[in-house]
């Protein structure tokens, strides 16, 4: 879950919910993702990242639904949204489904976010949360690493999945980037404001 607190309820200290209990599920189905992909049953793997897909989905929309938003659920989501991100990326690249260049230009967004992460310690700031933007990036990226898996398996649906899937993909990629230039503004308006010590840093 990637929501914060505000209209949709407070934040707890939960540990065993439901929505937690599928992000840890999508983290356990990383291990039988990544061995899939090193052995090339990449049908196996496309359906795994499009079950990892929809559980994303459900846990959030269960955490909103019924305010089982949770400290730990803020962490585990964005971890497990990552690694399956990081993984496809290299797998992909690996077997030569996707070029280099493009995983360069995705991880470049990450580096370009964690270079501010000295400024944000040093003014004690908080993190952003992520906004739709966010989640639309992340929802297009996940959406299209299945479709080009599956394109990559010779069948009648393989230009359907291909296209579809780099359609989503190049989205996913302009979304991702715009949700880096927006973080860096929040952390440049924040680092203003606490400067002029209208907020407690």
């Amino acid at each position: 879950m990637t929501s914060g607190t505000g209209e949709q309820g407070a934040v707890s200290d939960r540990l065993l919910t439901v929505p937690n209990l599928l992000s840890i599920v999508r983290l356990v189905l990383l291990v039988p993702f990544v061995w899939a992909l090193v052995e090339g049953r990449l049908g196996v793997a496309g359906a795994i990242l499009m079950a990892s897909g929809i559980s994303d989905y459900l846990d959030g929309r269960i955490a909103r639904s019924y305010g089982l938003i949770t400290r730990l659920g803020q962490i585990l989501d964005p971890i497990a949204d990552r690694l399956y991100i990081a993984a496809t990326l290299v797998g992909l690249a690996w077997v030569g489904a996707i070029p280099w260049w493009w995983v360069a230009l995705l991880v470049g967004r990450d580096v370009f976010i964690g270079a501010m992460y000295p400024t944000v310690r040093r003014h004690s700031l908080p993190i952003p949360p992520v906004d739709f933007i966010g989640k639309a990036a992340t929802f297009n990226l996940l959406g299209a690493f299945p479709l080009i898996l599956f394109g990559q398996v010779e069948g009648w649906w393989t230009t359907l999945a291909l296209s579809t899937g780099w359609a989503l993909a190049w989205w996913g990629t302009a979304l991702y980037w715009v949700t880096g230039f927006v973080y860096a503004w929040q952390v440049r308006e924040m680092v203003r404001v606490a400067r002029r010590g209208e907020v407690t840093v």
